[in-house]
């Protein structure tokens, strides 16, 4: 049996990373909540490795209530206290109160254009984008100064570009990588 080839930065075939790129990674995601649950997470990887947010991922939907946007959106300074001493999660003040801030303009994003999804993929027109080698594009750039006058924080062009990439607006797949879904 031959070996499947993943992209470049995965190191392993097994564990986590591996799962990830195979399974979700540049998969296009039309489901509301796991477009939230992504947007948080990513934006607590500014700074950080994905490897690090993913290892601590299960910790993170224990903490943020498996990314209820409701239940997000009402946290309270009790709730976000809890959060700077939870060790399972990154325990940076401002991204946490970033994520609570966030999912209340998610919310509103929502109401105004019937959903997340909606919003996201009007920027491709529904398409997904295939691109490798790039940390940001007019695309991430576009979306993030969007996001960041309706509010929201740690979603630079950076971090939006990985974003569009973890939910599939962008497949960033290699081109020798079993995954790739795009046509040369």
């Amino acid at each position: 049996m031959t070996e499947r080839v993943r992209c470049s930065w995965v190191k392993s075939d097994r564990g986590l990373y591996a799962r990830y790129h195979d399974e979700e990674w540049g998969i296009p995601v039309h489901d509301d909540p796991k477009l939230f649950e992504m947007l948080i997470l990513e934006s607590f990887q500014a700074g950080l490795s994905w490897a690090c947010i993913l290892n601590k991922r299960e910790a993170f939907r224990r903490a943020f209530d498996g990314f209820d946007l409701e239940k997000v959106c009402e946290y309270g300074d009790e709730k976000l206290a809890a959060l700077e001493q939870d060790s399972g999660i990154v325990r940076n003040r401002l991204k946490i109160r970033a994520a609570v801030n966030n999912a209340r303009i998610f919310r509103v994003i929502q109401r105004e254009w019937g959903s997340f999804d909606r919003y996201l993929w009007h920027w491709t027109e529904g398409k997904v984008i295939c691109e490798t080698g790039k940390v940001s594009s007019p695309l991430s750039d576009a979306v993030s100064k969007d996001l960041k006058e309706r509010g929201m924080k740690f979603v630079g062009s950076v971090i939006i570009y990985s974003y569009l990439q973890a939910v599939g607006v962008i497949n960033s797949h290699e081109e020798t990588c079993f995954c790739r879904r795009c046509s040369s």
